[in-house]
């Protein structure tokens, strides 16, 4: 009965340890036109179900890793986004927090066909871990 106990006050202690092992689950939340530099687009909105999985950690700044282009304070974690056939769309390299993977996006310049399918994947730098999702739609 102890070593039981004992156990499941390990599983509980390493809750969020264990909880980053999970893929993250994308899903899309809209389109929207948008123009910059004279060109129009249209982003493609994203948001991953079980953000609330992965600790605050893997999104903290990490100075001692390197930087993103000149921004020497990116975050531990990178955001990447890819199309089915695992072309990069798009990236993210300063999320702050979990909770910003709600704000995932990629963009296509306005009359052109997206790709029918995106996954993002998550690479936690520190640990060389990446966490992969599923494949999600580019339409509602």
């Amino acid at each position: 009965m102890r070593v039981l106990m004992l156990g499941l006050a390990a599983l509980l202690l390493a809750g969020p340890a264990m909880a980053a092992s999970a893929n993250p689950v994308l899903y899309m939340t809209g389109a929207e036109p948008y123009v910059a530099n004279g060109q129009a687009f249209i982003r493609y909105r994203y948001a991953v179900f079980n953000k609330e999985t992965y600790p605050a950690e893997m999104f903290a700044a990490a100075p001692a890793l390197p930087p993103c282009g000149s921004n020497t304070n990116a975050s531990r974690s990178w955001v990447d986004v890819f199309d089915s056939r695992g072309k990069r769309l798009y990236g993210f390299c300063a999320l702050g927090s979990p909770d910003q993977l709600d704000q995932l996006w990629f963009s296509a310049p306005e009359g052109t066909v997206p790709p029918s399918w995106v996954y993002i994947e998550i690479t936690d730098r520190q640990t060389g871990t990446k966490y992969r999702s599923n494949l999600a739609e580019t339409t509602l």
